[in-house]
């Protein structure tokens, strides 16, 4: 099942859903998988695996300093192809998420045809503008893969609409400009700009930066089509005391989380209706 059918069968249902994103690496790559695996037990729709990169600039500090942790490691671009290998085996859609530099260096073809062919569902390309992407477009759309560009509060309805036109699967919304991490509140412009990015698009805009608990994923599934969470699946993993440990603590992040998505529940409306 794709992405978006993923999100508009959420949608369905009366809630958001829920993607949670994890470097692949941290603390090791067996574990990294197997927390992937615990968020879905948990109740996440849709995997995000980070692709750790030596300068992750629109990271915080906690994600920054898992990824360190990661490339000490000695984490590949490999190692990410086999976590979403090993996701698509379980039925599990997953989603790359990394900076253009590293799929540059790979090769943005050879990189499309190995995601592929591991069964992924496409890339999330943070810090790559449409109006630059024309490589990875053509690719993707060789491959068949969902790409994925952000909008953000200071996005004009020029730059929407550019977005729009060239993601496929969903919209990434970032929920307020700066670099990734949970806040005591979500970002206020998060439901204007859903609500704008859906006048140029019928696309599923989803959500992320700044959510890191079932409240606040509540609070954004009553606007959106998808929530986002990151960081507060990293600081599971890093708190807990042995790796075991983590797991389970993801797991139950992702419990409350997927309670937050349903909390609220949107009426049963088309999803493009939905704002």
């Amino acid at each position: 099942m794709s992405v978006r059918a993923i999100v508009e069968r959420a949608g369905s249902e009366g809630r958001a859903a829920l993607f949670g994103y994890l470097p692949v690496g941290f603390p090791d790559v067996g574990t990294s998988v197997a927390a992937m695996k615990a968020m879905v037990a948990g109740g996440v729709d849709v995997v995000e695996v980070g692709l750790p990169y030596s300068d992750p600039l629109m990271d915080g500090p906690l994600i920054q300093r898992a990824t360190e942790a990661a490339l000490a490691g000695g984490v590949t671009p490999a190692d990410a192809l086999t976590a979403v290998r090993e996701l698509a085996a379980d039925g599990i859609p997953a989603l790359v998420m990394t900076y253009w530099t590293v799929i540059d260096r790979y090769g943005v073809d050879a990189f499309a045809a190995d995601l592929a062919a591991a069964g992924g569902a496409g890339m999330i390309t943070p810090d790559l503008i449409p109006d630059e992407a024309a490589g990875w477009h053509a690719a993707a759309e060789r491959h068949g893969l969902d790409r994925v560009h952000l909008v953000a509060p200071t996005s004009t309805p020029e730059r929407l609409a550019r977005a729009a036109r060239s993601s496929r699967g969903f919209l990434y919304a970032a929920s307020l400009m700066g670099v990734t991490g949970e806040r005591a509140l979500v970002g206020a412009g998060a439901k204007d700009l859903v609500a704008r990015t859906k006048e140029v698009t019928d696309l599923p805009v989803c959500v992320g930066l700044g959510v890191g608990n079932g409240d606040q994923a509540a609070e954004v599934a009553a606007f959106a089509d998808g929530v986002i969470v990151g960081s507060a699946f990293v600081r599971a993993l890093m708190n807990a005391p042995d790796a075991a440990s983590g797991v389970a603590a993801v797991a139950a992040v992702a419990r409350d989380l997927a309670a937050g998505v349903r909390r609220r529940p949107v009426p049963g409306r088309p999803l493009s209706a939905r704002t």
